[in-house]
């Protein structure tokens, strides 16, 4: 009960405004302006990053926006790190594998102490190295452009990447690979795939979130959020899937669950749209 109360009194503290489906609850600092990964720990306050060409930081603010704090990450350059995700014990992963052109051969994942431990400025990380079992080209055509990835979540010891499809011509799948949790160098497991849509701009899939209890993971787009529930098994989309349209056609690169119901997103400044912090609540 205590969680619902709070972010209703937050909501009505921001005077929030509705982005199609999504309520906006505040606008992040304009310093971050590519944010593509969120985490929170309760939902007063998220961890956040950017992406490629921006610090090798993670960066700490509250639910109505105020910048709390930075941490450079040490042993661990941002190639083009693209969601964050945390484990049951406060570990935070830093998925470094955007990949536009499929043509990296250092894709890795960060693994960091709980940030709200550290009492410095600087938090060390462990490296999750791995590669794709079926990729054997690293120069490909348009239609190879499979090896992209932006969507990263925790699962019973293991990481839970998902592909975001740049291939032309476009075929709307989206592979899920994982790897363990520990530090070390993979092959990663490929355990299914799932046909997000057939447009390019909503179908390509930019975050990922699995809900506190485990029972429902989230994966979004550029205005799509697709949920399942239902599932038993590392390939989650044998479950039930629901097709939800945000009704935004913003870049929505972050999700991550406040509890098991609702969710917190963002999405990058681009000209005068975007760089928001929203809340959603799954039906």
């Amino acid at each position: 009960m205590k969680n619902y109360l709070g972010l209703s009194c937050l909501l009505l503290l921001v005077g929030c405004s509705n982005y199609g489906q999504l309520k906006v609850v505040a606008n992040i600092p304009e310093e971050f302006k590519e944010v593509s990964g969120l985490v929170n720990f309760g939902e007063d306050h998220i961890w956040l990053i950017e992406d490629k060409g921006n610090k090798d930081e993670l960066y700490k603010i509250n639910a109505v926006g105020d910048w709390q704090k930075t941490l450079k990450v040490k042993n661990g350059k941002n190639h083009d790190w693209e969601d964050l995700t945390k484990d049951n014990k406060g570990n935070v992963y830093i998925g470094d594998f955007g990949n536009n052109a499929s043509d990296r051969d250092d894709l890795e994942i960060l693994k960091v102490p709980n940030p709200n431990t550290i009492k410095g400025d600087d938090i060390e990380a462990e490296k999750i190295e791995f590669s794709y079992p079926d990729q054997t080209d690293f120069s490909p055509k348009k239609k190879g452009l499979l090896y992209d990835a932006e969507s990263l979540f925790y699962w019973k010891n293991n990481l839970y990447i998902i592909t975001k499809n740049r291939a032309t011509p476009f075929t709307g799948e989206a592979f899920i690979y994982k790897v363990p949790a520990v530090k070390g160098k993979y092959k990663a497991e490929l355990v299914g795939s799932f046909m997000a849509g057939t447009d390019e701009r909503t179908s390509r899939v930019t975050s990922a979130a699995i809900s506190p209890d485990e029972k429902t993971i989230v994966l979004i787009g550029n205005g799509m959020l697709w949920k399942f529930t239902n599932f038993n098994t590392d390939d989650f989309t044998t479950g039930t899937v629901d097709s939800i349209d945000l009704g935004v056609r913003t870049q929505l690169e972050s999700v991550c669950f406040i509890n098991n119901t609702t969710l917190y997103l963002a999405d990058e400044a681009r000209k005068k749209t975007g760089g928001n912090l929203y809340v959603y609540k799954l039906n």
